[in-house]
């Protein structure tokens, strides 16, 4: 008898896939990371924290009165120390959520890590006015607007990279 001819010889076996999809873990019991939630959390959370500077220097200066980043003749808005403060706080935001993300892919506990680098970034910002000569109420406005940009990005990013986490499938676990 001759073998079939359809190429078919019985033994199909099922073929193996090299690259896990994009919705499994990348490691065994190491969360994956939906990159794409979290930068899209990561620019949102950069948006705020430049109108938070906006906004808190526009109080400062044209509510409470107190003379921060720019001469007390330039206006409630300031100049362009105002425009370049609120960049900054964006960048500070893009830049908290690439460590983020890094720390996410990277290390055990990434969140726990994150927050300790966060604080300390944070206490650096609220002391540096204080090392610049300047009266001491801006000083203090500088201080605490910094403080509230900071845990601004911490408290968001914090959420962000919870939501754009998905806890790793332990070996043998079934679908519910």
């Amino acid at each position: 008898m001759s073998a079939p001819q359809s190429g078919w010889d019985g033994n199909y076996e099922e073929p193996t896939r090299r690259y896990p999809a994009a919705t499994e873990p990348q490691a065994e019991g190491r969360p994956s990371v939906d990159a794409g939630r979290l930068w899209a959390g990561g620019f949102g959370t950069a948006v705020v924290a430049a109108l938070v500077a906006l906004v808190g220097i526009l109080l400062v200066r044209g509510v409470l009165g107190i003379h921060i980043l720019s001469p007390s003749d330039a206006g409630a808005y300031g100049d362009a120390n105002t425009t370049t403060y609120a960049f900054g706080a964006f960048a500070v935001a893009v830049l908290a959520t690439v460590a983020a993300h890094l720390l996410l892919m990277l290390m055990p506990r990434p969140m726990s890590f994150f927050i300790w680098i966060m604080l300390l970034v944070i206490a650096v910002g609220v002391l540096i006015p204080f090392t610049v000569v300047a009266d001491l109420d801006s000083q203090i406005a500088t201080a605490a607007l910094n403080l509230l940009i900071g845990i601004c990005v911490l408290s968001l990013l914090n959420s962000v990279a919870g939501i754009a986490t998905r806890e790793a499938r332990r070996p043998g676990a079934g679908v519910r």
